[in-house]
């Protein structure tokens, strides 16, 4: 997916180290659930079926359930924006980038707790989901870092996720990144002036943090509104002059 996934398993109560074997099993199950849907949705692979779609090889009909489910969430999500997510691009193309990762990341975590493991950190492209503590036992909550989109060694902020916050999840979207691979919310078929050069959301589950935060870039304030009323999330938005707008999730 052209980023880099870590998985930190702490030390449990007493000191110990999770034993290799759950380390292997844990990085393995990983690996795996992610070369898997890359192969499918990577449209940097000319033979994914991502690829044969965009080249009208296959219908949607055609493709397989996993295509077809993620389709329907990431349409069901524009609805849910009002169009401020998108899962196709200006040329028409689907593209389900926006949600994938997302999706990537939740089906690892429930692959990590069916093996048993309690307590774990997953940050993939800065996208991360957590379960349980950084100290096992303690209830003590991870600290996820939000860089500064100007100057990606300096850190703006920083939530608590896990332990005995609601919010497991945070994500953030913008152009620092990667560059400009948002496409912005349409008016009257004019492309609006990018408010936001980076959006963080901190959410009960990864999907919803990514999509939203996807979706605050593409839709400017009035998405922020949107989102901050309808979902129970925490928001750290960065405008395009350096000005920041939070939440109070992110002002405590």
């Amino acid at each position: 997916m052209g980023t880099v996934i870590s998985l930190t398993l702490p030390l449990q109560a007493g000191g110990h180290r999770p034993v290799e074997d759950e380390h292997r099993a844990a990085t393995a199950v990983v690996e795996q659930l992610f070369a898997g849907l890359d192969e499918i949705f990577s449209l940097y692979r000319p033979e994914s079926e991502a690829s044969r779609l965009a080249r009208g090889e296959i219908t949607l009909r055609d493709a397989s359930a996993v295509m077809r489910r993620l389709y329907a969430e990431a349409a069901n999500w524009r609805l849910e924006t009002e169009g401020a997510f998108n899962p196709e691009r200006p040329d028409g193309v689907l593209d389900l980038s926006g949600i994938v990762k997302g999706y990537a990341i939740q089906e690892a975590g429930t692959s990590l707790l069916a093996l048993g493991l309690d307590d774990w950190c997953l940050n993939a492209g800065g996208d991360v989901l957590v379960n349980g503590s950084p100290l096992p036992g303690t209830g003590s909550s991870w600290q996820a870092g939000i860089v500064d989109p100007g100057d990606r060694r300096t850190l703006i902020a920083g939530h608590p996720i896990g332990g005995p916050s609601s919010r497991r999840a945070l994500a953030t979207s913008g152009s620092a990144e990667r560059g400009d691979h948002i496409w912005a919310a349409r008016s009257g078929g004019a492309l609006p002036a990018v408010e936001f050069t980076q959006v963080s959301v901190a959410a009960a589950d990864i999907v919803t943090a990514d999509v939203l935060a996807t979706a605050i870039v593409a839709g400017g304030l009035t998405m922020l509104d949107r989102a901050a009323d309808g979902w129970d999330i925490d928001v750290l938005a960065v405008r395009s002059g350096g000005e920041l707008l939070a939440t109070p999730g992110f002002r405590h």
